[in-house]
C-alpha cells in the first residue's frame, strides 16, 4: 500500500512557512514548542494512506474496512445533511502506533479559575498547549507545577488543523462506538464551518453543539431507535456531570474571590481573600471533596455506569474543572440558538458566524443572552 509522499511535501514545505513565520516572536523553548508541533503534524502527513485504497486491499483487517465504510458515510452525511464542509478532510487514514494525537496541557492559579493563555500565530490565545509526545506534554505540566500553577494533561483523541491541511481518519478514534465517531467527526467539521480566533470556550462549546446534534441526526436517519435511546441517555450522564461541575466552580470563585468579565469568564481577583494560604488550600480541598462525594451519589443513581471514574481517578484542581467548563459553559446557548432558529442549520451557522465576527465580550454577552430568549414565530 503505496503512500502519497508528493502531497506530503507540499505539507511540510507549509509547515516550515509556519515555522520562520513564528522565529521573530518566539525565544529558544518556543521555538523548540513550534519544531515539536511542526514534526508531529508532519508525522501525521507522512502516515496518510487513502481510505478507498484501504477499502479495496484485501489484507485490511476486516473490522478496520467496517469503520472506514462507516466514515465515507459519515462524510457524505455531514455534506449533505449538515452543511459542513468536508473539502477533502477524512479521505484518509493514518495509523501513528499511539492512543492520542496530542495531549493538551492546562494551567490555572492555585487560587483563581482563571486559566493561563498562550498566544500562537493565525489563531491567537487559545487556553491549553498541545504536544504530540506524552512526555513533553508532561515535562511542560511539571515546570508550571514548579512554578506553583494548577495543571492538567489531557490525551486529545482528535482536533482540526482549521483548513491547513486535510485531516484524516486517526487510529486513536477509529475504534470507537459508531455514535461517538460521528460526534467527532462533525465536531472537529464544525471548527471548519465557524471559527473565532483566540476564543477557546467560544469554539469548543460551539463544536461540540455540532457534534451532539449531528450525531442526533445521524442517528435517526439510520432508523436505530435503541441507538437514539442509548446515546441520549449518554449525553443527559454528561449534562448531569458538567452541572456537578459547574456547581463546584461556582464554589471556589466565591472562595476565590474571582471576577467575572464582561465575556462571563474568571477573573483573578486584583487582591487576594483576607485568609492565610493554608486555610484556602484546606477550604479548596473541601469543595474538591465535595465534588468526589456528588459524583458517588450520581454514579449510584447511574447505576454504576463509569464513564468518568478515569476523570475522577485523577488529581482534581483547578486547570482540570476549567478543562470540562471549555467545552460545556456556553454549549447551552448554541443549543438555544439552534432552537431559536427552528433547527435549521444553515441559518445557526450564519447565527454564529455574525458571533464569532463581534469582539469577544460582546460575542459572549450576546450568546449568554441567547438562553432567556423566546422562539420566534414563523
Amino acid at each position: 500500500m503505496k503512500q502519497d509522499p508528493e502531497p506530503a511535501r507540499r505539507q511540510w514545505l507549509l509547515a516550515s512557512a509556519l515555522l520562520l513565520a513564528a522565529l521573530s516572536l518566539c525565544g529558544c523553548r518556543a521555538l523548540g514548542y513550534y519544531h515539536q508541533a511542526i514534526k508531529g503534524q508532519y508525522q501525521i502527513v507522512a502516515r496518510r494512506q487513502e481510505i478507498a485504497k484501504l477499502l479495496a486491499d484485501p489484507q485490511t483487517p476486516a473490522p478496520l474496512k467496517a469503520k472506514l465504510q462507516l466514515v465515507q458515510e459519515l462524510r457524505a452525511f455531514a455534506a449533505k445533511d449538515l452543511r459542513l464542509p468536508v473539502d477533502g478532510h477524512y479521505e484518509k487514514y493514518a495509523d501513528l502506533h499511539r492512543r492520542f494525537v496530542v495531549w493538551n496541557v492546562e494551567a490555572a492559579q492555585e487560587f483563581s479559575l482563571e486559566p493561563k493563555t498562550w498566544w500562537y500565530p493565525f489563531v491567537g490565545s487559545l487556553e491549553y498547549q498541545g504536544y504530540f509526545a506524552e512526555s513533553a506534554a508532561l515535562a511542560c505540566a511539571e515546570r508550571l507545577r514548579q512554578k506553583g500553577w494548577d495543571v492538567c494533561v489531557d490525551g486529545v483523541e482528535a482536533y482540526s488543523t482549521l483548513g491547513w491541511f486535510r485531516d484524516p481518519v486517526l487510529n486513536t478514534f477509529i475504534s470507537n462506538t459508531e455514535p461517538d465517531l460521528a460526534e467527532t467527526i462533525f465536531h472537529e467539521l464544525g471548527h471548519q464551518r465557524v471559527f473565532a480566533s483566540g476564543d477557546t470556550d467560544f469554539n469548543e462549546a460551539f463544536a461540540t453543539v455540532v457534534g451532539q446534534e449531528g450525531a442526533r441526526r445521524w442517528l435517526r436517519a439510520k432508523g436505530t431507535p435503541a441507538g437514539c435511546e442509548q446515546y441520549e441517555a449518554q449525553l443527559r450522564r454528561t449534562e448531569q456531570f458538567t452541572r456537578l461541575i459547574a456547581s463546584a466552580r461556582e464554589r471556589l470563585t466565591t472562595l476565590y474571590g474571582d471576577q467575572t468579565t464582561s465575556a462571563g469568564q474568571a477573573k483573578a481577583a486584583k487582591q487576594p481573600r483576607p485568609l492565610p494560604v493554608e486555610e484556602l488550600r484546606r477550604q479548596k480541598q473541601q469543595v474538591l471533596d465535595r465534588l468526589r462525594d456528588e459524583y458517588a451519589q450520581l454514579k449510584a443513581q447511574w447505576g454504576g455506569n463509569s464513564d468518568y471514574d478515569a476523570w475522577f481517578a485523577r488529581p482534581l484542581n483547578n486547570a482540570q474543572l476549567n478543562s470540562v467548563a471549555t467545552y460545556y459553559d456556553l454549549a447551552p446557548s448554541f443549543e438555544r440558538l439552534l432552537a431559536l432558529n427552528e433547527g435549521d442549520l444553515e441559518k445557526f451557522y450564519a447565527a454564529v458566524a455574525r458571533l464569532a465576527r463581534e469582539p469577544k465580550a460582546e460575542r459572549h454577552r450576546r450568546l449568554r443572552a441567547v438562553v432567556g430568549m423566546k422562539e420566534s414565530k414563523s
